[in-house]
């Protein structure tokens, strides 16, 4: 799947009505470990497990750091060929006509295409790259005349596969992890997440976070979602253990 980056409002998980973006410390040094790494024309690897903000905090700094034209995004949902890579990338670029059918001819291609603007291209779900991709973006970026930034984009497992590739893991030039909201993190940035979290009492607040969200900005988008829900059923006009203990009946059961 190849494509710009999405509209902002699709940013939020289950398109949350109400929900804000949080300007979390890992949100904070997403933006300055991309502005440095598009300045550089680098190498970046966001990495972390599923639901911590990852993708949400890249696609947020990157419509504030790059214009829409310059960034363009990838994402491979299994093991792809150098040949899979090329086709992504001439799709990515809107590059007219039929592709090369020669390889030589169309790194050719794709290396001036490159090198006439500069570009950002983000690779999502990086952690399904295999040697022969991550070979394939390291040779179009090592290249010269290539004005080329990237930034690797994947879940938990996106590290140690990246670091398996000496050739492309001592290229990259910032690495950053997504971790799970501590309990100090979640008092400080859920009142600010959605309107019905703004007069919680913070022991409801670590209730929820103990019982369902568990530090993950996706759990609170669904437990979010859940309580507005709950907060109609059950005639509430604030949250309370009550309404809470309605929404975590619909987590299902290990």
């Amino acid at each position: 799947m190849t494509t710009t980056l999405p509209p902002a409002e699709g940013d939020q998980y289950l398109k949350l009505p109400g929900a804000h973006i949080v300007a979390t410390r890992a949100l904070l040094r997403a933006r300055e470990n991309l502005a440095d790494t598009i300045e550089a024309r680098a190498m970046m690897c966001v990495y972390g497990g599923a639901g911590f903000g990852k993708t949400l905090s890249v696609n947020t700094c990157l419509r504030e750091l790059e214009p829409d034209e310059e960034v363009r995004r990838i994402a491979f949902r299994s093991r792809p060929t150098a040949r899979a890579v090329r086709h992504e990338i001439f799709a990515a670029l809107d590059l007219a006509g039929t592709p090369p059918a020669h390889p030589s001819e169309f790194d050719h291609l794709l290396k001036d295409a490159l090198a006439a603007h500069p570009r950002t291209l983000i690779v999502d779900e990086a952690q399904w790259l295999n040697s022969e991709a991550f070979e394939y973006f390291r040779y179009l970026w090592d290249d010269y005349a290539t004005q080329l930034a990237i930034v690797f984009v994947g879940g938990q497992g996106c590290y140690t596969v990246l670091r398996k590739e000496p050739m492309l893991a001592s290229r990259i030039f910032i690495w950053q992890k997504f971790s799970r909201l501590t309990p100090e993190e979640v008092l400080q940035a859920i009142p600010l997440f959605h309107p019905v979290w703004e007069n919680a009492e913070c022991d409801d607040i670590l209730f929820a976070n103990t019982h369902a969200a568990h530090g993950s900005f996706r759990d609170w988008a669904w437990l979010t979602a859940q309580v507005r829900l709950g907060l109609k059923r059950l005639g509430r006009q604030r949250v309370d253990q009550e309404v809470l203990r309605w929404a975590f009946a619909r987590l299902g059961e290990a």
